[in-house]
């Protein structure tokens, strides 16, 4: 018998729910050492077992399914340590797939478990919600470093121009006739003027883009193969499965480790993967290689672009449409895309690089991350 299962604790503080139904909800009550206290006819009818296997045992021992005590065991460990209602949702297969929804109210000195049996649909749905809201954040994560990036620009493109009217005001103070009224009011505008835009760009444009500046990182060891693998999930999550587009790992990474930011990094890989997936065509495949050399990491995405399939308004995208139009342009030297904003701030932060090709038609294109093995 084959018994696998998914299952996920919400951490953050939930409302407390309508009382239980009865008939439909299962009340098992914990003490704090997870042993059982007291479980409802209910429960025991749910995974037909008897009421006396529940009595004084500990969680782990009793004949529940063993995906589904995990799941217990997790919601309410949760619940007791933030004081507060957490929710659960389990799948288990096991003689056929049925899921379940859990609440764990905390007590004083004891848990409430509430086992609800739930429809798969539900299931699928809230595991939609919760990719869709993972999608969100990373798109907004995108978006704000992408912001910065480009009042950068804005900021340094700017200060040449203005620096040059600035000196050459100077040079005409020195041939102009300084009885001249008019030229002396025609100097002292160019002055204002001057003076007026470096002030917007301090306040208005270096001020807003202090934000993502400094990138504050929580350097913690992390294992390569599975950073890799859970950013390539979630891109093909909410964008390469309904663009139709294939997302193929080569690596000989095994047990490798770097020192960094989790988050951080996993939106970076995420974001050169969706980059990639949106430029592809559909029916594509997007390579992703890493290796360690000379004690970094290196991760390369590689795609054939096409600008149709990168800035076509009818298919699914992560990015706005003006940064990917912004894509297709040409390049000066060192300069990115405004939409690869992040993974370059994320890279340098670690103390390593980004760089990318240009996005042509038909172009095998790469984008390049490079980060350091340990913190430095």
């Amino acid at each position: 018998m084959t018994t696998s299962f998914s299952g996920t604790v919400e951490t953050g503080r939930a409302p407390r729910p309508e009382a239980p139904v009865a008939g439909t909800d299962g009340v098992l009550v914990l003490n704090a050492a997870q042993r059982c206290l007291s479980a409802d006819t209910v429960l025991t009818h749910l995974f037909d077992l008897d009421a006396r296997a529940f009595e004084g045992q500990a969680l782990a021992d009793t004949p529940l399914p063993k995906p589904l005590i995990a799941v217990l065991a997790e919601a309410a460990d949760a619940a007791l340590d933030a004081g507060s209602v957490r929710r659960a949702r389990v799948s288990i297969e096991e003689g056929g797939t049925r899921a379940f929804s859990i609440l764990a109210l905390p007590g004083k000195d004891s848990v409430t478990l509430i086992v609800s049996p739930c429809s798969l649909d539900t299931a699928a749905q809230t595991q939609q919600k919760q990719t869709d809201e993972r999608t969100a954040h990373l798109r907004a994560e995108a978006a704000l470093f992408m912001r910065d990036h480009v009042l950068g620009v804005v900021s340094h493109d700017l200060r040449g121009p203005l620096n040059a009217i600035h000196s050459w005001g100077y040079v005409l103070e020195r041939k102009v006739d300084t009885a001249d009224a008019s030229a002396q009011r025609a100097l002292g505008g160019l002055r204002s003027g001057v003076e007026q835009q470096v002030k917007l760009i301090e306040q208005s444009i270096d001020t807003t883009r202090a934000e993502t500046k400094t990138l504050a990182l929580n350097r913690v060891p992390l294992a390569l193969r599975p950073l890799l693998e859970h950013a390539a999930g979630e891109a093909r999550a909410s964008l390469a499965t309904a663009r139709e587009v294939s997302l193929q790992l080569e690596s000989a990474l095994a047990e490798e480790q770097i020192i960094g930011d989790n988050e951080r990094l996993t939106q970076a890989l995420w974001l050169m993967l969706a980059f990639a997936t949106e430029g592809s065509a559909a029916g594509s495949t997007v390579i992703t290689e890493a290796r360690v050399e000379d004690g970094a990491f290196v991760a390369i995405v590689s795609f054939t672009a096409s600008v149709k399939a990168l800035t076509d308004p009818d298919l699914p995208h992560a990015l706005e449409a003006f940064a990917r139009k912004q894509a297709t342009l040409p390049r000066e030297a060192a300069r990115i895309a405004w939409g690869l904003a992040l993974c370059k701030r994320v890279a340098e932060a670690h103390g390593g690089t980004f760089e990318h090709d240009d996005v042509t038609d038909d172009a095998n294109v790469t984008l390049k991350l490079r980060v350091p093995l340990s913190g430095t």
